[in-house]
C-alpha cells in the first residue's frame, strides 16, 4: 500500500486473510526521506515475490529482503534504479521494473548482486532492447517516456508493460516485439490463461480479454461521504477507484486493488461474486503490489468489513 502526501504514514505491507476475515500491517512504511514531487514517485513500497523462504520488496530505489516475520534481512540499491515498479522473481533471478530509466533490471539470486538491464525504447511503429550491464556507468540516462510498470516472466520469454507502450511487450533474449495491444493508462498486464488480464486503469475496470470474449471488473467505489481527505488538495495527487496491483490467485479466481486501499477477489465464472476488504477510506492511500501469501499466519490480526 502507497499513501501521497506528506506527513502522513507512507504506506506499508498488509496481510490480508479472506477466509477468516481479518487483516494486518505487518510492516509501517514512514521515512521523510522522500522526493515529494509529483504523483506516485518516491513514495511508499512497490513489488513484493518471493525466493523460498525471503520476501523481496521494492521501494522507489532500494530493493528490501525480509524474513517471513519481516525481519530485514538486506537491501541493495543500484544506480539505474528509480520509480520502480512491480517485480517479479523468475528461475534465480529477480526482475524490477526501472520507470525512471524505461528499464528493467535483474538482481542475481545467487550473488545477491544487480547483474543485467533492459533499456527499452520506441521507434518507429515498434521497440527495441538494449541489454546492459548495471554494474558499469555506460547504462541509460534517465527517462520516463514509457512509464514501464509491469514484467511478467514465464518459459518462453518476459512480458513487459507500461503506461504508454499501449500493448504487453514479449522480449525472447533476443528481439523486443509487441505481443498483444492494451488501452493506454494500463496497469499489471500479463498473459492469463489463453488471453490477457489488466488494470484498465483509464477505465477504472480489470479486463480479461481472450479470443473467447472479455469479461471487465468495475472497481469498487464508495459514497463520498465515506471517504476522508477528499479535499482538493488531496484530490489533485489522489482519487477513488484508481485501479492498481493485481495477481492471480487461481484459474478461477483473481485478486484486484484500487483506491483508496481496496483488495477484491473477483470470481471469474459467469455470475461469480466478488468479495472486498478495504483497509481505510482514506483516498489518498492505494494498493500497489499484490501477491498470493505462502507462508503460515502468525500475526495479530483485526477484522475487515
Amino acid at each position: 500500500m502507497r499513501g501521497s502526501r506528506q506527513g502522513e504514514s507512507h504506506g506499508g505491507v498488509y496481510l490480508v486473510d479472506f477466509d477468516h476475515d481479518r487483516a494486518t500491517r505487518v510492516l509501517d512504511w514512514n521515512t521523510m526521506e522522500i522526493d515529494w514531487q509529483g504523483r506516485g514517485w518516491d513514495r511508499g513500497l512497490r513489488g513484493i515475490a518471493y525466493d523460498g523462504e525471503t520476501v523481496y520488496i521494492a521501494a522507489s530505489d532500494e530493493l528490501f529482503a525480509y524474513s517471513p516475520d519481516f525481519q530485514l534481512l538486506g537491501s541493495w540499491r543500484n544506480r539505474y534504479l528509480k520509480h520502480c515498479h512491480e517485480i517479479c522473481r523468475h528461475e534465480r533471478t529477480l526482475f524490477l521494473t526501472s520507470t525512471g530509466f524505461d528499464s528493467v533490471l535483474g538482481f542475481d539470486l545467487n550473488t545477491l548482486s544487480f547483474s543485467w538491464g533492459l533499456k527499452i525504447a520506441a521507434e518507429g511503429d515498434g521497440f527495441v532492447g538494449q541489454p546492459f550491464d548495471p554494474e558499469f556507468d555506460d547504462g541509460p540516462a534517465p527517462l520516463n517516456a514509457l512509464h514501464l510498470n509491469n514484467v511478467h516472466c514465464e518459459q518462453g520469454g518476459m512480458h513487459i508493460s507500461g503506461l504508454r507502450t499501449a500493448g504487453i511487450l514479449l522480449f525472447n533474449g533476443r528481439e523486443l516485439k509487441r505481443w498483444v495491444g492494451i488501452p493506454v493508462g494500463a496497469h499489471n498486464a500479463r498473459p492469463f490463461l489463453d488471453g490477457v488480464l489488466f488494470n484498465d486503469t483509464e477505465a477504472d475496470v480489470v479486463r480479461f480479454a481472450s479470443r473467447g470474449g472479455e469479461r471487465a471488473f468495475p472497481v469498487p467505489r464508495f459514497p463520498d461521504e465515506s471517504l476522508t481527505h477528499v479535499n482538493a488538495d488531496d484530490t489533485r495527487v489522489a482519487r477513488q477507484g484508481f485501479a492498481r496491483g493485481l495477481c492471480v490467485i487461481d484459474d478461477a479466481t483473481i485478486a484486484a486493488g484500487s483506491s483508496p486501499s481496496t483488495i477484491t477477489l473477483h470470481a471469474l465464472a459467469a455470475g461469480g461474486r466478488a468479495r472486498l476488504a478495504t483497509l481505510t477510506h482514506d483516498v489518498r492511500n492505494a494498493i500497489h503490489g499484490l501477491e498470493v501469501w505462502p507462508f503460515g499466519w502468525d500475526f495479530a490480526a483485526t477484522p475487515i468489513a
